[in-house]
């Protein structure tokens, strides 16, 4: 797998020494040497004709810049540095930040790709021709297909999905944005059929939506023929935003959680929990869509705006 080093103008200490240990046509020879094998230093300066001491001393400004690795192994007189090769590919960009303007990292999740879950039947999932597994049965939640799946259904519990966090270090999220098409879940389907339903992010409950019931009285705009009717059908798209001020469902504020508590930057990935609180008023379960179901062609969709 490739090792990549990504620099911008905002890594000035570390592009200069990425910069310095370049400069040298020995060090690049060196380079050269340890894309194929590790080498210790006294082997090093034989090859490149140069006394030991000159091949330590660049090895120190490959070390710094962290292109390379040193480990230290044990010899016949002591211990020796091994030097191996650290990055295959440094990519800089000489792009200036604009403070004034925020970018947003922007991942779409399949529904099946969920990483936790608690289901309650009626449940099941399906994918664009058939049940994955069976109905009401909680094992196939878990079977490898489920990756696959469409539509999904529970009468209660939850689903979790762990997202990448793809904002760099060092940069300020603002804003969390959550959409999904989801509705609640009754036997067949209930129009009428309300269900409280639940958004955490990293553990934090951010709000509760009442669905109003589970739509199935028109086939959803998407829903392929092996769907049938008097089941499911489409449900709502609603976006959970969390920023600066608190959180808010479809642009109603819903709690005071600001996204400053979310301490997004302090993980590898952000944590969503979508379900229903055992302690609800409408525990009504819960049906959600892929792209290719309901009316709306996307699965679950996390945008964070960062500056």
């Amino acid at each position: 797998m490739a090792k990549i080093v990504e620099l911008n103008m905002e890594n000035e200490e570390e592009l200069c020494e990425v910069a310095k240990a370049l400069s040298s046509p020995v060090r690049i020879e060196i380079l050269k040497l340890l894309y194929h094998e590790g080498l210790i230093i006294n082997e090093i300066a034989k090859k490149l004709n140069i006394p030991a001491s000159s091949a330590a001393l660049h090895v120190k400004v490959l070390e710094k810049a962290n292109l390379i690795r040193l480990e230290e192994q044990p010899g016949t007189r002591g211990s020796m540095k091994l030097c191996n090769r650290k990055r295959d590919f440094v990519n800089i960009s000489l792009i200036a930040r604009n403070y004034n303007i925020n970018e947003t990292a922007s991942v779409e999740m399949p529904i099946g790709a969920f990483s936790e879950c608690n289901v309650i039947p009626t449940c099941g999932l399906a994918d664009e021709e058939k049940i994955i597994g069976m109905e009401d049965t909680e094992y196939c939640f878990y079977l490898p297909e489920r990756i696959h799946a469409q539509i999904i259904w529970s009468s209660g519990g939850y689903l979790e999905y762990r997202f990448p966090n793809l904002v760099p270090k060092g940069r300020l999220p603002r804003k969390i944005i959550l959409s999904m098409e989801i509705c609640s879940e009754a036997p067949s389907y209930r129009e009428d059929w309300k269900s409280d339903i639940t958004v955490w992010i990293n553990g934090l409950e951010c709000g509760t939506w009442t669905s109003p019931g589970d739509f199935g009285a028109r086939r959803g705009r998407l829903n392929p023929v092996t769907w049938e009717s008097g089941n499911t059908q489409h449900g709502l798209l609603m976006t959970w935003e969390i920023n600066q001020e608190g959180s808010y469902i479809n642009e109603k504020k819903a709690e005071d959680r600001k996204i400053s508590e979310l301490e997004i930057m302090n993980q590898s990935s952000v944590t969503v929990r979508i379900g229903n609180k055992p302690e609800a008023r409408y525990v009504g379960g819960f049906n959600l869509f892929g792209r290719k179901y309901g009316d709306y062609a996307q699965d679950i969709i996390l945008n964070v705006e960062y500056c």
